[in-house]
């Protein structure tokens, strides 16, 4: 079964990482969705990283997390998708 991969990666308004941290972990996914994973992750200059899995081929059409309001960004969403190899 093909798998795609979505990351969506933000960078946070100066000291909000932990509070977009928090935002995007309480983003639900819809309930029918067929995702395999979600990871969360942090790096320096408060950004925040979220990989979701999917069942599916690159085209897939899967649900995408959305952009974090805007006081808690410091520039837009970076997102890319990628199939499994």
């Amino acid at each position: 079964m093909p798998t795609v991969a979505l990351m969506w990666e933000a960078k946070a308004a100066p000291g909000r990482g932990p509070d977009l941290l928090s935002w995007v972990r309480g983003r639900e996914l819809p309930a029918d969705a067929r995702c395999e994973r979600r990871e969360h992750f942090t790096a320096p200059g408060d950004r925040v990283l979220v990989i979701t899995c999917w069942t599916g081929g690159y085209d897939a059409d899967v649900p995408e997390l959305p952009d974090p309001p805007p006081e808690l960004s410091a520039r837009p969403v970076h997102r890319w998708r990628f199939e499994r190899a």
